[in-house]
């Protein structure tokens, strides 16, 4: 399996420690947010990944270099000249994935205990052209969804903001979107038209009417977005909590 991971963002909530560092190589329990990602697809069967880059990119290079790319294979997305947003960056990096496979996604500053095996087993049986991973945690944009749990439309329940705009939601379930998905490759083909930089969800929202786009919801998941600085702490201890539980399974085991 292959996996996009989304590391070229500024970190811009979570200066001044991205004044130096990208937040990809913010650590979590002493451990930085990329190698978190990386293991986790990694345990879950991923053996191919590309790393895309834009802030302090060269940081994120050595990093892996020095991990000696976690015995997998590791490419790089090198955005330096232009931040293509999350539609644009997976199109940029889609010569990537050339083996017809799905492949996952997954934002660098989101941990979590969802099990990607699941997910990917999930996808493969939907029928869609993408999954992503949601729940139904608060939020202030919520992705809707109807009642086979296909992408519909899109609302911000600060500003009112719904796309496509003027579409009715009265009827649609609404979850957060938890920044990991599964894509197969045949959604590039809808991807012709977008050029340079483009967000994912307006352009799953543009095929939505056409193509499945699913909901993954599993029940009992804890995620953190590890975006501001008041997360880290949580994101700190949900690990030592995920470290300990795992020490106790070993330990029981024997």
């Amino acid at each position: 399996m292959k996996a996009l991971v989304f590391a070229a963002g500024l970190g811009t909530r979570l200066k001044p420690l991205t004044d130096s560092i990208p937040k990809a190589l913010i650590p979590v329990n002493g451990i930085p947010l990329l190698k978190h990602v990386v293991l986790k697809l990694k345990d879950a069967g991923v053996s191919e990944v590309i790393i895309n880059i834009h802030h302090k990119g060269e940081q994120i290079v050595d990093f892996v270099h020095s991990e000696n790319k976690f015995g997998i294979r590791v490419e790089f997305s090198d955005e330096t000249g232009q931040l293509l947003d999350t539609g644009g960056g997976v199109k940029f990096a889609s010569w990537f994935f050339d083996d017809a496979a799905p492949f996952f996604v997954h934002n660098v500053d989101i941990l979590s205990n969802v099990d990607l095996v699941d997910f990917y087993s999930f996808h493969q049986q939907s029928g869609a052209l993408a999954s992503l991973f949601v729940s139904e945690r608060k939020s202030n944009r919520y992705l809707l969804f109807d009642n086979n749990n296909h992408l519909k439309a899109w609302v911000n329940e600060t500003s009112s903001e719904v796309k496509p705009a003027g579409m009715e939601i009265s009827l649609l379930h609404k979850f957060a979107f938890n920044g990991i998905h599964v894509i197969s490759p045949q959604l590039f083909q809808y991807m012709n038209q977008w050029e340079g930089k483009f967000s994912i969800i307006d352009f799953y929202l543009s095929i939505a009417f056409q193509c499945p786009i699913a909901a993954y919801c599993p029940s009992g998941i804890e995620t953190v977005d590890v975006g501001k600085m008041d997360a880290l702490e949580e994101a700190n201890r949900m690990m030592v909590n995920a470290s300990l539980n795992a020490k106790n399974t070993k330990t029981q085991s024997r």
